[in-house]
């Protein structure tokens, strides 16, 4: 019969090789997409009830911007975000951003409370089946968009410096 600590060590080493649980429970959502590569992007519903599509954004550059209204880097790099958008969406960048909150109205009470104006849904289910959240809070994905799907410019997890957030007009 195990002890506790062997139970628990246990416990530790499946979800660190990821065994038999699911990918919520593993700590782990998805890896950063590579240069390069193609992301699918799903139909969903902005917080304000517009939908959105990939034709939408047909032939442009699309920032995909992770985030939550309870992390605190998000907090600081949403403003820059926010900054980004407000200057260069007459040049057609476009953004999307994706709340991974619990519950809608944290994300929507957020942007509201700061004035943020750039597109944003939730991360539902049905959204992370096609475009998963790559590991990390925040997470940029830079794509132009080709149909339903997105080559990608540009990846980062974690909190940017406010100049490398300016810096993404770099690939209009």
């Amino acid at each position: 019969m195990l002890n506790r600590r062997q139970a628990l060590e246990s416990v530790a080493a499946l979800a660190a090789a990821g065994c038999g649980l699911p990918t919520w429970a593993r700590g782990s959502d998805s890896p950063l997409p590579q240069v390069g590569s193609t992301l699918a992007l799903p139909a969903l519903s902005l917080l304000d009830g517009r939908p959105w599509t990939p034709e939408l954004v047909q032939g442009k550059v699309l920032v995909v911007y992770w985030w939550a209204s309870w992390c605190p880097f998000c907090a600081v790099q949403s403003p820059h975000i926010e900054a980004l958008w407000r200057a260069q969406k007459a040049r057609g960048l476009e953004v999307l951003a994706l709340s991974v909150d619990k519950e809608a109205a944290a994300a929507v009470n957020y942007m509201k409370a700061r004035g943020y104006s750039f597109p944003a849904g939730m991360l539902t289910p049905d959204v992370a089946k096609v475009l998963p959240k790559p590991d990390g809070l925040p997470v940029v994905v830079v794509v132009k968009v080709s149909g339903k799907r997105g080559k990608v410019l540009f990846a980062e997890a974690g909190e940017m410096f406010p100049a490398d957030v300016e810096g993404l007009k770099k690939y209009l």
